[in-house]
This record gives structure tokens, sequence and C-alpha cells, in this order.
């Protein structure tokens, strides 16, 4: 009755005698061979077994001190030599500790996300326990030893070129959370880029898929952490350490994803990194100046890419002072009858107001994109019209200069519109020449609202700007219903006394007449 059926079972009970055999006795050592056998078993239940024994089985001997330290000298030199029994017994006891982690790390790409997850943990462990009990030696007192080798192994792994693992790289994300792995992962990756990109022509973009998942979950701390949080326990912290020091991290940060970003990345990457490099890259790095080149290099791809791109380097050039005479004319050139249409519109045009929201502006460069949104204006539907109106009249508030544009008192009759529209350059457009003509004949729009959106330019200007955000999203949808919803006029009385039928009885009608007349 109390024996569990099946082969599990008896596995576990085979695996089980084993590891206490070869804890028990040096001479029982070649055991862990049976042990790691089981490592390659095609079944599941058999498998997860090993991988459970393997991890108290090395544990217990790095806890012991049962492994070689120091630089690792091939099996056979030791094992032919002369050298005493206990060193013979731990450089073979290593190597085959060696052969257990090569063989966890290929697990990480097992199809099963089972057994992934049973070798990620069991590699963490000893991650954390060869971080404290090190297989090397430490050159001095107070020398930051970290399994670096084992490391660069886990992450390696996580970064697969073949397969996709998204999965598995949010359950790594809970050793983010520490210094020490958070920094080490930093340094892995930019070694596994190197050598992914070393090694493959034409890298997958499954491989920057994974990695773009990995970097874009580290996050550093705003400031220097009072306390250090470490995976691998310390007995105490030296400050000579880098490991704990912020602006370490942020160097390390900086390198990591400069290394990512100078590769040629999959369009949808781009667009990925563009939309958090403003609050999760810049910040936190060094230089960050030195995004230049990845963001000048997006902003030619065009389109909502280009946009992003604008918004990293608006951030450089507003607060690390960077000169960049081409902005204005790129997002110039992102003004075309599309804008209205696109999925971005309302980052567009959010973006673009805080572009043009300072008063130093030039008058012809403010000019020339009212000019070129009130021409763009003539063809859009009316859930643009409704912000882009409110928009161009901001533009005008905030410029009093570019007001000659509704209003010039003594200017000429203009017989043609002196406003170049295939003009690139803003400043050679000739706008400030020319009239917002185009919001006077808005005024006649078929639709009520944009008639009279249009018609705002015909009074003063009132000094407080309109509020675009709640109009940003509009839909046309949204446009109709609330057309929908609209009370008709209220009907008009006709008379005092409603009547009571078209026929009543001779004297109630001889009644009504008389009190009408």
């Amino acid at each position: 009755g109390d024996r569990e059926p099946g082969t599990g079972w008896r596995v576990r009970r085979a695996l089980g005698r084993r590891l206490e055999a070869v804890l028990a006795s040096r001479s029982e050592a070649n055991a862990v061979f049976d042990i790691l056998a089981v490592l390659q078993s095609e079944d599941q239940e058999e498998f997860q077994e090993a991988v459970r024994t393997c991890s108290r089985l090395f544990g217990a001997l790095l806890e012991r001190g049962e492994l070689f330290v120091g630089q690792l000298p091939s099996e056979e030199m030791v094992m032919t030599g002369s050298q005493g029994a206990t060193r013979k017994y731990k450089v073979w006891m290593r190597h085959r500790y060696h052969s257990c982690c090569n063989r966890l790390g290929e697990l990480l790409g097992h199809p099963s996300f089972q057994v992934k997850e049973l070798a990620l943990s069991a590699l963490m462990k000893f991650v954390q326990l060869e971080g404290a009990h090190p297989l090397e030696k430490s050159k001095w007192e107070g020398n930051y030893l970290f399994p670096r080798e084992l490391f660069k192994l886990v992450v390696g792994g996580l970064l697969s070129p073949e397969e996709d693992q998204s999965l598995l790289l949010s359950q790594f994300r809970e050793y983010l959370d520490y210094d020490d792995t958070r920094y080490h992962t930093m340094q892995a990756a930019v070694d596994a880029v190197a050598r992914v990109t070393g090694q493959h022509p034409e890298v997958p973009p499954t491989f920057w898929n994974n990695a773009f998942t990995l970097l874009s979950a580290v996050s550093l701390p705003r400031r220097e952490p009072t306390v250090s949080s470490f995976y691998v326990k310390r007995a105490e912290l030296w400050d000579t350490w880098k490991v704990a020091h912020l602006k370490e991290h942020r160097r390390v940060f900086q390198a990591m994803w400069l290394s990512f970003l100078k590769h040629k990345l999959p369009l949808s990457l781009y667009k990925k990194v563009l939309l958090i490099v403003h609050d999760a890259i810049l910040p936190q790095l060094a230089q960050p100046t030195l995004m230049i080149d990845f963001l000048t290099r997006a902003c030619d791809l065009g389109g909502a890419l280009s946009l992003l791109a604008l918004n990293g380097l608006f951030i450089l050039i507003h607060k690390h002072n960077l000169e960049y005479p081409d902005f204005y004319r790129k997002l110039y050139g992102l003004l075309d009858p599309s804008v209205f249409h696109v999925k971005y519109r309302a980052r567009f045009f959010h973006l673009a107001d805080l572009f043009l929201s300072s008063s130093h502006l030039p008058a012809y460069l403010v000019a020339a994109f009212a000019k070129r949104l009130a021409r763009l204006a003539l063809t859009a539907p009316p859930e643009a019209l409704l912000m882009v109106l409110p928009f161009i009249c901001n533009l005008l508030r905030r410029h009093p200069a570019c007001r000659v544009l509704v209003h010039r008192p003594h200017g000429p009759e203009l017989d043609a519109d002196p406003y170049d529209p295939g003009e690139e350059d803003p400043a050679q457009s000739r706008a400030l020449e020319s009239s917002l003509w185009e919001l006077q004949a808005l005024q006649r729009h078929y639709h009520p609202e944009v008639s009279k959106a249009a018609s705002v330019i015909n009074q003063a200007l009132s000094m407080p700007e309109v509020s675009i955000a709640p109009l940003l999203e509009l839909t046309a949808y949204e446009i109709f219903e609330r057309d929908l919803k609209k009370k008709g006029p209220e009907p008009v009385p006709l008379e005092f006394i409603p009547a009571q039928g078209l026929l009543g009885r001779p004297g109630e009608l001889c009644a009504q007449h008389f009190t009408l007349s």
C-alpha cells in the first residue's frame, strides 16, 4: 500500500541513494555520472528529478569546499599527474560541476517552459552559492568576486537567437532587483550582443526581441541607495567595489544600450525603443548626448518613427544643450495630408504642441507651421479640423508677430498666395508674406462646429490658450454621436389654449372662438 506507482518514484529513489552515496564517501564519486546521465533523459519527470538532485549535490559540494578553487587544469593532465588524491578528486568533481552547468544552460532552450524554469532556478541557485564560495582565488583582501562565467552562460541562454524567451525573461526579472545581478546582467548582455552579431552575418529578429525584452526590464534606482541589495550574500561590503555605486551602474547601463542600438534593428523594434527612450533610457544614461546617432538615424526612417525620434532629440536639445539645427525642418517635413489619418495622430499633435510651445521661436518658423497646417486643413476630415483649428489659433496667440496672417491693416491685396507649399525649408516658404485665407474658406464648411471654430479669427483672439488635449483623440464616430444627441429647437407656442380636437360640439367651438377673439 505505501508504494507510489510509476517510474518517477523509482527514479527519485535511485537518484536519492546515489546523492547520499556521493556526499557520504569520495570513493562513490563515480555515481555522479549516473545522476548526470538522467539530465539527458527525454522523460520530463525523470529529468526534473535529476535537476533537483544536481542542484542539491553541487550545492552541498560548493558549501563544503569540495570543488577545486583557482584556474581549472585539464582533467587528463591532473589524472595522469602525481598530485594527491584530494586535489585529483576536487579537480575531477569541478569538471563534473561544469558539465552539469553546461547541460542546464542548454536546457534553457528546451521546448517545455517547466523545464526551462527549473533549469533557470537551478543555475541561479549555483550563482548564489558559487558567489558565496568562489571558485577563483581572491587576489587581495576585499577583492570583489562574482561567478561571471556561470552568469554569462545564464544570460546567453536567455538571449537565444533561435527561440522567443519572453516568458522566461519575465521570470528572470525578479533577479534584476538586486544590485549585483543587475550590474552583471548589463555586462553579460553587452558580451552576448557582441558574440551573436559576430557569429551571425544576418542576426535573427528573435535575438533582437529577446535582447530588447531583457534590456527594457533593467531599471536603475533614481538616486544612490542607502543600502545595497545583493543576491550573493556578502560578509561585508567594500566601498571600492564598482558594483556598489550607482555611477558605475549608469556607465554600464549606457554601454549596454549603445552596444544594442548601434546595430541595424528590425523596424518594429525601433518603435518599441523610441516609445521608452524619453523616460526609461535617456534619464538613466551617464552621457545622454551619446544617443544622438541612434536618434538621427531613426529620424530619417519617416512617419511615426521620425516623430518619436524627434521627441528624444527635443529632450537632448532642451535638457542637455544639444545643437541640432535641422530639428524644426524635420518636424515641418512630417506635416503632410496623411498626418490626419494615421494611428499616432493624437501623439503627433501633442508633441508638435510641445515643440512649438516656446515663445522664443522666430516668427517666420511659426508662420510656416500655421500656414502648412491651414493648407492641409482644406482637405482634412471634420474630427481633425476641430483639433487643428484651435491649434493654429494657439500658435497665433503665442506669437503676436504672426497675427499679420489674419489681420494685415494696410497690406497689399494679394493676387496669388506667395506661400510655397513645396518648399522643404520653413525659412524659405514665404509664409509670413501670405495670409490664412484657408481659415476664411473653412468658415463655409458643411459642418457647423467646424465653421464656428474657423470663425474664431474674425474677432480679436482671447489671450488664454484653448487646451487641445480633449480634442486630440476625437473621432468621426464621436462627432456623429454628439450631433445625434443635440436637441432640436423647442416648439413655438401658437395659441394660448391648446385645441381639444378638430371637431367638438358646436357650443364648445363657439366658446373657444369667443375666448380667442
